[in-house]
């Protein structure tokens, strides 16, 4: 059912909580070239319409295989029911002819070898597979010192597409960072600059469904033919190849063809290259050739402007004081940052008031909760101490000596970014330290991240430890 693709595929691009909530509830029927979409209320409505009805029209197009011209969102209480004209007091729609045209959203080669705009068929490909998402471009991308590097590389590859130096790009690091919005940048100013092109994204998972497919139903070769002609691919999680040991052969020997041929690839996973011991040697070392590059949680201030720019996207006043409460608690990744701004503008809407600390507090009160059972000034002394290895107390206690100085100044600098108590707050939890020392300590804490390699490594696994 149509419907049910589109659900996959909303299942993949947006966040757990903002699926649940706003999307798996809606009702779908399908009239002529129309998807029909049913929810509860007339402000349910109004949030699909604002925020997520021009990624579901595409997905519908390219799904239906051009079938579906446009979507209706309309009010209706009783899921499956079919309202008459007069019982719809709330009716959106979005005209497909309005938004983002096809080929900049994805490029397939058919089995004649030629270029099309439209989603193959099932018949080609797993229909579980991933499009590109159209928005995700260079423009909407925040960059911070956790990711400018990435980002910058990504835009590097586009002006020199298939050269050894970055072929293949490995982009690497925790799940929700961005690193499927950079790879997907890429995809999609490629097709804009160059309509023509000839690019594929999916997951490996997708890569192994595929494969599977076409060895079932006897088209290995085409297959291997839509794979090996490709301008640019695109996998994501590539460590999910481990153990399919048939796809891991076939996935090898397509990732040669197309280094030979000088075509770019660019892959992400979890890990760094060498870290993946559960893949062939061999193909690891070739992911080795080109470049690797990590993405990193956001810091806070990349985080608070994260926030902001979503907001402005959606046409939301959010007050700067507001954003960074959000970017203090909700840490983790980008993922949980745009699902939280989401659940603030959607209770702020409810109560028809405008967005403040206190409609922020609300909004968040099961996020503080949990966050506060897990990430807490005595949690971070704990690990960090069982990180160096040194006494609990010493690391609170009175020592000056480096071996301990050290530690508590990273320990500092670690309660200020992940759990926003306040200056004081954190000195007094040290050993009732006054908070110009623990202003000291954080200040120090960025300038040795910039300047000490070594350092800045020990802040990063244990951001991860105390994020995990």
């Amino acid at each position: 059912m149509l419907w049910t693709d589109c659900l996959n595929r909303l299942r993949q691009e947006l966040s757990d909580n903002v699926f649940a909530m706003w999307i798996r509830p809606l009702v779908a029927e399908e009239v002529e070239d129309t998807l029909r979409l049913y929810a509860p209320n007339p402000y349910w409505t109004r949030y699909i319409q604002e925020h997520h009805i021009e990624l579901i029209a595409i997905l519908a197009e390219q799904l239906s295989e051009g079938r579906i011209r446009k979507v209706d969102i309309l009010v209706d209480s009783r899921p499956g029911a079919i309202l008459s004209p007069a019982e719809q007091p709330a009716t959106t729609t979005a005209a497909l002819n309005t938004v983002a045209t096809p080929t900049r959203v994805k490029q397939v080669v058919h089995k004649d070898g030629g270029d099309s705009t439209s989603i193959p068929s099932t018949k080609h490909l797993n229909s579980k597979k991933r499009l590109l998402n159209p928005l995700f471009t260079f423009s909407l991308f925040v960059e911070g010192r956790s990711n400018q590097m990435a980002a910058e590389t990504c835009r590097k590859v586009l002006t020199q597409l298939g050269a050894s130096q970055h072929n293949p790009l490995f982009l690497y690091g925790p799940t929700g960072l961005g690193k499927t919005h950079l790879m997907q940048a890429v995809g999609n100013a490629l097709l804009q600059a160059k309509p023509n092109a000839r690019v594929m994204y999916m997951t490996a998972e997708s890569f192994v469904q595929d494969f599977v497919s076409s060895l079932q139903k006897g088209k290995v070769e085409e297959f291997k033919k839509n794979c090996r002609s490709l301008d640019l691919l695109l996998v994501d999680d590539i460590h999910l190849l481990a153990g399919k040991e048939a796809s891991l052969v076939e996935f090898f020997y397509t990732f040669n063809a197309l280094l030979d041929e000088s075509k770019q690839i660019i892959l992400t996973s979890d890990r760094y290259p060498k870290e993946l011991t559960e893949l062939d040697p061999r193909l690891v070392s070739r992911f080795s050739w080109g470049l690797s590059v990590g993405v990193e949680p956001p810091d806070i201030e990349t985080r608070i402007e994260i926030l902001l720019k979503k907001a402005e996207n959606s046409g939301v006043d959010l007050p700067r004081n507001c954003a960074l409460f959000i970017a203090q608690q909700v840490v983790a990744n980008v993922r949980e940052l745009e699902g939280a701004l989401n659940k603030v503008v959607a209770i702020a809407r409810f109560k028809g008031s405008q967005i403040d600390l206190d409609v922020v507090r609300e909004s968040l009160k099961d996020v503080l909760a949990i966050r506060a059972r897990t990430i807490s000034v005595e949690n971070i002394q704990r690990v960090v101490s069982e990180y160096f290895r040194i006494p609990l107390k010493e690391l609170i206690g009175p020592k000056r000596t480096r071996i301990y100085a050290r530690p508590r100044q990273l320990a500092m600098g670690l309660a200020r970014e992940l759990t926003g108590d306040s200056f004081p707050e954190i000195g007094m939890a040290f050993g009732g330290r006054d908070h110009s020392t623990v202003m000291h300590a954080c200040e120090k804490v960025q300038s040795l991240k910039n300047e000490d390699p070594i350092f800045n490594e020990d802040y990063k696994n244990l951001l991860r430890l105390l994020q995990s």
